[in-house]
């Protein structure tokens, strides 16, 4: 079974930048379309960014332009790069992968289609 572990996640004004990384034991990552989701309290879980195993990405269009996701093969990680961020960013922010035999050019942003979930790390965006 894939474990991931997530990690970066802390405290930050606004405007300010973070770097979130997913890091999975045991397996490769490589393999694997990975998404981050981010959970607010009192509000669903909803997708940030995925990553297909061949590097074609998707972004939510609340953080497009602010955010990048890149993979790291040789570390077996995946990050998340946060910039300008805002305090509506605050929110437990979680990996997921899910291995796409077929394609590798596909990744999503549906909860549901992810088989491995990390426990999380939480951003705060507050002055």
């Amino acid at each position: 079974q894939v474990q991931l572990v997530e990690s970066g996640g802390g405290l930050v004004q606004p405007g300010g930048s973070l770097r979130l990384s997913c890091a999975a034991s045991g397996y490769t990552l490589a393999n694997y379309a990975i998404g981050w989701f981010r959970q607010a309290p009192g509000k669903e879980r909803e997708g940030v960014s995925c990553i297909s195993s061949g590097g074609s990405t998707l972004y939510a269009d609340s953080v497009k332009g602010r955010f990048s996701i890149s993979r790291d093969n040789a570390k077996n990680t995946v990050s998340l790069h946060m910039n300008s961020l805002k305090p509506e960013d605050t929110a437990v922010y979680t990996c997921a992968a899910v291995q796409i035999r077929w394609n590798d050019r596909t990744c999503f942003m549906s909860t549901s289609a992810y088989d491995y979930w990390g426990q999380g790390t939480q951003v705060t965006v507050s002055s």
